[in-house]
């Protein structure tokens, strides 16, 4: 139940970042206009589990707890899509390049495939 806390809490946290930074795209003319917020998002969060992650294994920076936090939870708030980049980044580092492959193409094609088919329903 801890674990569920915190990570919970560091979701809030994350989903609340998020909405700041679409609002703040949104404010900003210069990226008025179109400017896809998700990769915005998505960059940083892989951005920033790649560095907490690096820091976790080389220091053994990060407890349990906060890691939990940060990484699932805040990160996890704030884009899935850093969850996916690390588990994607541990395949490519254990040489596992086909299941790499095999795992970006399933989610790219079976996530679009599942936005249709709910956007049917839907209608």
């Amino acid at each position: 139940m801890k674990s569920f806390l915190i990570v919970g809490c560091g979701g809030f946290v994350g989903a609340g970042l998020r909405h700041l930074v679409a609002v703040a795209i949104q404010r900003w003319p210069r990226f008025a206009g179109g400017w896809p917020m998700p990769l915005t998002v998505n960059v940083v969060g892989c951005l920033l589990v790649g560095a907490l992650s690096g820091l976790a294994e080389s220091r053994d920076w990060l407890t349990p707890g906060v890691r939990l936090f940060l990484v699932v939870g805040l990160l996890g708030g704030f884009t899935t899509f850093s969850a996916f980049g690390l588990e994607l980044f541990a395949m490519v580092r254990g040489a596992e390049m086909v299941r790499a492959l095999a795992n970006a193409a399933a989610h790219l094609v079976l996530g679009l495939a599942a936005v249709a088919l709910g956007y049917w329903i839907g209608r």
